[in-house]
């Protein structure tokens, strides 16, 4: 029995529709399309946790919540006066090693004179040490025939024992002398190290005392402020965070089936929920390298006989281009809808 042309024609019209349909669903599943949109997608900002360096009492807060703020405006100050006592320690303990190494210098050029001493009293005992020895000899001479006494000779060469004495002696002097300026060279050389470990120190503690001045590190406006006037500051401990909504972006998880022409730079257009009837221009800067549950503290066992395939989504990073009035509005987690143009 043949069917009726009308009911041939409807259903020719419905398989063209299923099988355009079909196309068009596997096109665009499969990333086929050239536009990859997705209502996943959150504005979000590299936004800095700015927490104190050193540990104290707040006794300022000079920022409200929400206020815009630039880099290096002060926000905080916390309480600087055990700081500026170490400040003043160190640069004390500063001018005393210095001091130190001013005497030990002047020591080691009073010794230089020491030692010039030393050598002219070893030239005059040599002379002297000369004379005594051609005394004895003269006298030694004298008492053989008689000519002097015994006492006379004895009390030469008594002069020359002593004058000999003395010559070892100065020699020894002179040895020492020279030995000691070694030892104050080495002194020296540690009364510098200690200079030099003393400017560290002062250099340590001004910088602590920097720290209790807390300042913004960037341009951005303030948010989740948890400083108090009052309030005991702990190391690492964050006050408040800086939010750069100038360089705002959008965070899209696209399905892993729709970035197959997905590639950096492509254009994309945004709309904002918040925002009606707005559209915003962008491109896409960069394609995650992983998965987000790829980073999950837990990550997912597929090893299992019950194992059911799920389509994974990929973070994409999309950046707002400039010059856009409308973007001024947006804030971190605002929901929005990218459309990637990845081309036919």
């Amino acid at each position: 029995m043949s069917l009726p042309n009308t009911a041939k024609i409807t259903i020719a019209v419905l398989l063209a529709a299923v099988a355009a349909g079909g196309a068009y669903a596997y096109k665009h599943e499969d990333g086929q399309s050239g536009h990859q949109s997705t209502d996943d997608a959150y504005v979000t900002a590299d936004f800095t946790a700015v927490a104190p360096k050193v540990a104290g009492n707040v006794v300022q807060v000079l920022v409200d919540d929400n206020q815009a703020v630039k880099a290096g405006q002060l926000l905080a100050v916390i309480d600087d006066r055990d700081f500026a006592v170490a400040v003043d320690m160190a640069k004390a303990d500063q001018a005393r090693a210095e001091a130190d190494l001013v005497r030990l210098r002047a020591a080691i050029a009073q010794q230089g004179s020491a030692i010039q001493r030393a050598a002219a009293t070893i030239d005059a005992g040599n002379a002297t040490l000369k004379f005594a020895k051609a005394n004895a000899a003269r006298y030694r001479d004298l008492a053989s025939d008689g000519s002097a006494t015994l006492q006379d000779r004895q009390q030469a060469e008594s002069q020359a024992d002593a004058a000999s004495a003395h010559h070892v002696a100065d020699v020894a002097a002179l040895a020492g002398a020279r030995q000691e300026v070694g030892i104050l060279q080495a002194q020296v050389a540690q009364a510098e190290a200690q200079v030099a470990r003393s400017k560290a120190a002062l250099g340590a503690a001004q910088l602590n005392l920097s720290y209790t001045r807390i300042v913004a590190p960037i341009d951005g406006v303030v948010g989740q402020r948890s400083v108090r006037v009052g309030a005991y500051a702990r190391v690492g401990a964050p006050l408040l965070a800086v939010v750069p909504l100038q360089h705002a972006y959008v965070e899209a998880n696209f399905r892993e089936t729709q970035l197959a022409r997905v590639r950096v730079g492509q254009p994309v257009t945004i709309t904002v929920d918040m925002l009606p009837g707005t559209t915003l221009k962008g491109h896409v800067d960069s394609l995650a390298p992983a998965s987000s549950v790829s980073f999950s503290p837990i990550a997912p066992d597929n090893a299992t006989g019950n194992f059911t395939k799920v389509v994974q989504r990929l973070p994409v990073k999309i950046v707002i281009d400039p010059g856009q009035d409308a973007a001024r509005l947006l804030r971190v987690g605002m929901s929005v809808t990218p459309t990637v143009m990845s081309g036919s």
